[in-house]
């Protein structure tokens, strides 16, 4: 029986790992969905205020309430940022760490520095009359759905992670890349991690929501890595 943690991406929540999360679980494992202050079940939460660190505390905080010792990391999208965070902190305890269309950001590296110019444009213009919050990515006619999709504070897009060598502790590192996302910003990230033979490379024939469009392939990846 292996120890899960799953963490989201920007704007959403935890609800693109249903199926994964009840995968796993039927599979005899043990599941946190983590929640991040300020978006999806947490919206609520939502301010200006909150940091990279915030979210990374936030994880760390369900990690330890879970009583988990060792477990496998998990992120999508904007969760590899806090994951590679998390990772820094306490890799000696991490059996796996699996990035699903995520970023993946070297020492010093915020996700504004792994981001283009498209992406910045829409940072900055989303958030012209919500101060420090921004519209979910080409969301023109966005909508918040309460507990579903909301906006996303920009210090967290600005914050650098902090790289320290415990995330080297790591014994497996996995990146799942998404073919069929038009305009993607993890190309660079896919080509790092296939020429990389610290990595295991895997590619989904699907958009963005690999979780949700392939869930078997996630499924079979996230099995086998159970310790």
């Amino acid at each position: 029986m292996a120890n899960y943690v799953l963490v989201h991406g920007a704007w959403g929540g935890g609800q693109s790992y249903e199926k994964t999360a009840g995968d796993l679980t039927a599979a005899g494992h043990n599941v946190v969905v983590a929640t991040q202050r300020g978006i999806g079940v947490r919206q609520p939460e939502l301010h200006g205020g909150i940091t990279l660190t915030d979210h990374v505390n936030d994880v760390e905080t369900q990690v330890q309430e879970a009583g988990f010792e060792r477990f496998i990391l998990v992120g999508h999208s904007y969760g590899g940022m806090v994951i590679t965070q998390l990772a820094a902190r306490h890799g000696a305890r991490i059996d796996a760490i699996c990035y699903i269309d995520a970023f993946l950001p070297q020492h010093d590296q915020s996700l504004w520095d792994i981001t283009r110019e498209h992406e910045h444009n829409w940072y900055i213009d989303s958030q012209k009359h919500t101060p420090g919050l921004i519209a979910p990515i080409g969301g023109f006619d966005f909508k918040e759905i309460p507990g579903h999709i909301g906006r996303h504070p920009l210090l967290t897009l600005l914050e650098a992670v902090q790289l320290t060598g415990e995330e080297e502790k790591i014994p497996r590192r996995v990146y799942v890349f998404a073919t069929n996302f038009p305009e993607t910003p993890f190309t660079p990230f896919a080509e790092r991690t296939k020429a990389d033979p610290a990595w295991e490379y895997h590619e989904a024939a699907a958009g963005h929501m690999v979780m949700e469009e392939q869930p078997e392939q996630v499924r079979q990846i996230l099995l086998d890595l159970a310790p």
